[in-house]
């Protein structure tokens, strides 16, 4: 787990809300889908303007979106405890809240969530045991985790035979909006 690390992160959205979070206007409004990967949060791509950009493209394109004109919002983002997937300390964390929420499931005879689609991007199991997680923390006493981050494979293989994806990247969750330093509006065609 990572401590009082600084990440740049990228968020898709629309223009004006970008340039009102910039002039301080208003603030990103965390996630609480059923199916966000890293929990409930406010979701960044680490160190990747053009993937928050075609996120946004893409989602500008759905008949119920917000965004009319794709844009990049930045922002510095002080991962402080963060629930760093690339741990194995974390893993085991999330292995563990796995396991308490299939006792649960048992326990008062629900199905579990599960993960789904095409690289498993409706993730409504994860996102269910990175919350049963934060709430075991909670019930425990323990520090709270300001964000998440993890490395995502996604999207078509580069190559025959390629452990690299056209779509890979590392996504930040940040559960505290007190962790966000900045926003910027990035240089270029973004």
């Amino acid at each position: 787990m990572l401590s009082h690390s600084l990440a740049i992160g990228y968020h898709g959205c629309d223009r004006n809300l970008a340039g009102r979070i910039v002039a301080g206007e208003t603030e990103l409004k965390p996630s609480e889908n059923a199916w966000d990967w890293l929990g409930h949060g406010i979701y960044f791509w680490e160190d990747s303007p053009a993937r928050a950009l075609r996120w946004a493209e893409a989602e500008a394109g759905r008949a119920a979106s917000k965004i009319n004109s794709p844009a990049v919002l930045g922002a510095v983002v002080d991962l402080g405890n963060c629930l760093n997937l690339a741990d194995t300390e974390a893993l085991s964390l999330v292995k563990h809240a796995h396991e308490t929420y299939l006792e649960a499931c048992v326990a008062t005879g629900f199905s579990p969530a599960e993960n789904h689609g095409a690289d498993l991007q409706i993730r409504r199991l994860d996102c269910v045991v990175i919350e049963t997680l934060h709430n075991l923390r909670q019930e425990e006493g323990e520090e709270p985790f300001d964000t998440a981050r993890g490395f995502f494979l996604e999207g078509r293989p580069l190559y025959p035979a390629a452990g690299f994806r056209e779509l890979d990247h590392i996504q930040i969750c940040v559960r505290s909006s007190k962790q966000i330093i900045g926003y910027f509006l990035p240089r270029g065609n973004v």
